[in-house]
């Protein structure tokens, strides 16, 4: 699973980190010497189908050389380590990513786009989802990602620290019901199973030792919900009934600090 390694965004050297995000003079390879087979977008790029593909796990300084056709020792040349190449590829998916035109949007519409849009994000790479960014990547990507949602909040008459803790808040949910997702369809994958075929096969056993007397809200809820679902869990009603209850709440907190 992406991130399970230890892997987190901020943990390479900062100020090489910052030069190669913004790309200082230099900051690409060195140009002196044998003509370089190779760029430094070119690696983020290599690096990015093997994380989609395989996840962080697979990630390593070597695996992205072999997909380039080059010595390990010359990915060094581009970037210093694996921990720079992450904050790399946070920041470049960030800069690729559909951003929409917010404005004239109410603000719960606003929201929502923006939700929908990280959920994108995540569903198309996943191992965003499990990388913390507790230290994220200042780069121009995360500038641009940050200023774009914030301005789903702009105008509501909150202030400054308001708006960046509503975005936080909504952009943790959005990853949670994500990696739910991420986690269902990776069990189905792996297991050669749907959560429909699951059921069915621990069905006749379930009904067998599952004491409906006992557990009189279990039996009922959980039958009603596992038909509605098709399954125990239902990623699509989660994220939908979630974001709802999201939006619900900020409207009556954002209703408060204007009093």
């Amino acid at each position: 699973m992406a991130g399970r390694g230890g892997d987190r965004s901020g943990a390479g050297d900062p100020v090489r980190t910052l030069e190669l995000l913004w790309r200082e003079p230099g900051s690409g390879g060195s140009t002196r010497g044998p003509k370089q087979r190779t760029t430094l977008d070119a690696v983020i790029a290599a690096a990015l189908e093997i994380a989609d593909a395989e996840g962080l796990d697979a990630l390593t300084m070597r695996s992205v050389a072999a997909k380039l056709g080059i010595t390990p020792m010359a990915t060094y040349t581009y970037v210093p380590g694996k921990a720079e190449l992450l904050d790399l590829m946070l920041d470049t998916v960030y800069q690729r990513m559909p951003r929409h035109d917010l404005s004239g949007m109410p603000w719960r519409e606003r929201v929502s786009m923006i939700a929908a849009e990280n959920r994108a994000l995540l569903t198309e790479h996943p191992w965003v989802a499990y990388l913390p960014t507790t230290r994220p990547p200042l780069g121009p990507g995360v500038a641009a990602k940050y200023d774009h949602e914030l301005r789903a909040f702009d105008g509501l008459g909150l202030d400054d620290l308001d708006m960046d803790s509503a975005l936080t808040y909504v952009l943790g949910f959005v990853t949670s019901t994500a990696q739910l997702a991420i986690d269902t369809a990776r069990a189905a994958a792996e297991s050669g199973q749907s959560d429909n075929d699951w059921w069915e096969r621990a069905a006749p056993l379930l009904a067998r030792v599952f004491d409906a007397d006992r557990y009189p809200l279990a039996a009922r809820i959980g039958a009603v919900a596992g038909q509605a679902h098709e399954g125990a869990y239902s990623a699509d009603h989660a994220y939908e009934f979630g974001l709802a209850r999201v939006l619900d709440g900020l409207a009556v907190w954002i209703e408060n600090r204007r009093l």
